[in-house]
């Protein structure tokens, strides 16, 4: 045990280094201090804010259209994908939170000092895919709101365009403090959680099935298009750039980190605050999952003309042609403004609005916690600090080209499909989170006694496997229900090699920093995969003298 703590002493100087020019550093939240000792409210109301941030992304417009798939598609029988994705998750953002927590540094800046400089440049440039792909959703699902709140009246593409504006508005509340915000972004999960409370509240789902559906492990008569749902579901609820953000987040409170009695005590109320949040999300993912299950399972597009015509209400005949478009004997194929109309005609115009509230806060609060991931990614695998500003800019550009140009020459259903290949794009990020989290805290040189343990190490990596094959699975059945030219199908092979062979390169890390010796000196793996930690001591000393 006390050898693992003597490494920390000796790594405290390219630790702090990384603390001086932080984004949090003029802006930590103080921690009580208490004379007893154990669990106490004050301290974990100080804790509380990274977990609820971080949450946001189970919340996201993305994963809000993969409820209602999977409520259409599978009725109640994919809620235990969702509970099990959501523990996934929670066991994942723990280790990003431990690392940040007792490092000083977050995922990104760990990254920076820990491999080379092309594989890190690779690295960054997948991180930045995610969060651009993540911001694309927002982006959609922001003007799939206001397009229904508006009554049609603002088009899909003019809300593309009205989210560059409202994102900018945001900026300026990061100017009333860290606590504000964090409260504000309280506020949208609220809303949220009201808004599609409400809709499961109307809609009267059997809350036995849902029990069931939540606790029993159970796929019966599960055909191809479920399970693909179901694998669907894990690559929208774990998403990669979720723990570059978190391990970032937890640095804006005051720790003392050369105390491990403060160490074991942050990291306890982190995981509480991120077992609390989560919870909340999924809570929220049950409302839309159930509502849709009842509402929309083995419904024809058909079944639903028949209930707009039966109300013959003003919403009813207006929004008909969403369903009549398509084949009236097959299965309604939902999204997010189909789901709004279904509401609306079924439970009146009230739950429509209620429902676009729900989505416009989903939106919203998911394009800060998107720029702020962005922002930190820069900031720690190139040492590049912009203000937040232009890192908005950036991000929202990059997302908005594509997805301004779908709405505005394409068709509704086009832009809400975008949401099912932008999942499908996250899911391959995934291996460039996991795998970096599992090797940086499962190296003693870095965590000291912290360091995972031999169970948390299985866990993490069974957990790992698990997700990466599933989701290159539910990738690869994406492309197959294409029809792709030969010389795209050929530049897909070339980049699956790639994608591969960059994804082994990680995994070898990963065996020398849980402490694996075969091959270690290998005068290739010396070259290109080991940075020395003492190596990386120079390099900052280096950089000090430079005055950089």
């Amino acid at each position: 045990m006390e050898e693992p703590k003597k490494e920390n002493k000796h790594l405290d100087h390219y630790y702090e280094d990384s603390e001086i020019d932080t984004y949090f550093s003029n802006n930590k939240v103080k921690i009580p201090v208490t004379e007893k000792s154990g669990f106490n409210f004050r301290k974990l109301w100080a804790f509380t804010g990274p977990g609820f941030l971080m949450s946001i992304a189970y919340l996201d417009p993305g994963n809000i259209e993969s409820d209602l798939q999977s409520g259409t598609v599978g009725n109640y029988r994919l809620l235990w994908v969702l509970f099990g994705a959501t523990v996934l998750g929670f066991i994942m953002q723990s280790l990003a939170t431990k690392l940040g927590v007792v490092t000083g540094l977050h995922l990104a800046e760990m990254c920076h000092r820990q491999y080379k400089r092309i594989p890190r440049l690779i690295l960054w440039v997948m991180v930045e895919i995610a969060v651009i792909g993540s911001d694309m959703q927002e982006v959609i699902g922001t003007a799939i709101a206001i397009y229904l709140l508006s009554n049609k009246i603002v088009p899909l593409w003019a809300g593309c365009l009205i989210t560059i504006i409202d994102t900018f508005t945001f900026l300026f509340l990061d100017k009333y403090g860290l606590r504000k915000l964090e409260m504000f972004f309280g506020l949208l999960i609220t809303v949220m959680g009201i808004t599609f409370g409400y809709e499961y509240v109307v809609s009267g789902p059997n809350s036995m099935d849902v029990v069931k559906g939540l606790f029993i492990p159970m796929c019966k008569d599960c055909d191809s298009k479920v399970l693909l749902q179901a694998v669907g579901v894990i690559g929208a609820v774990i998403m990669p750039h979720n723990l570059y953000l978190h391990s970032a987040l937890v640095k804006s409170r005051d720790i003392d980190r050369k105390n491990p009695e403060r160490l074991k005590e942050a990291n306890m109320y982190y995981y509480i605050e991120s077992a609390i949040a989560l919870i909340c999300s999924l809570i929220i993912n049950i409302f839309v999952v159930s509502v849709f299950a009842f509402g929309l399972f083995q419904k024809t597009n058909g079944d639903i003309v028949s209930i707009i015509e039966y109300n013959n209400n003003h919403l009813g005949v207006e929004y008909l042609i969403a369903f009549q478009s398509e084949q009236l004997n097959e299965y309604v194929d939902a999204d997010i403004y189909k789901g709004g109309i279904f509401l609306g005609c079924a439970y009146g115009v009230a739950a429509l609005y209620i429902w676009a509230v729900g989505i416009l806060a989903a939106g919203q609060s998911s394009t800060m916690t998107g720029t702020y991931a962005g922002q930190f990614a820069m900031e720690g695998f190139l040492n590049l600090r912009w203000s937040k500003w232009k890192r908005v800019l950036f991000t929202r550009s990059l997302a908005m080209v594509p997805t301004f140009c779908t709405a505005f020459f394409s068709n509704l259903s086009d832009l809400t499909s975008l949401n099912d290949y932008l999942n499908a794009v996250m899911s391959l990020q995934l291996p460039f989170a996991l795998i970096p989290t599992i090797a940086f805290t499962s190296n003693p040189k870095i965590m000291g006694s912290f360091t995972n343990g031999i169970i948390i190490k299985i866990i993490s990596l069974m957990l790992s496997v698990v997700i990466v094959v599933i989701n290159i699975y539910f990738v690869v059945e994406k492309l197959l229900n294409l029809s792709l030219q030969l010389y795209i199908v050929s530049i897909i092979y070339i980049l699956a090699v790639c994608y591969f062979i960059f994804i082994m390169y990680l995994v070898i890390h990963l065996y020398i920093a849980m402490g694996g010796t075969w091959m270690s000196d290998h005068p290739a793996i010396a070259k290109f995969v080991i940075v020395p930690l003492g190596q990386q001591i120079i390099d900052t000393e280096k950089k000090e003298q430079n005055g950089v």
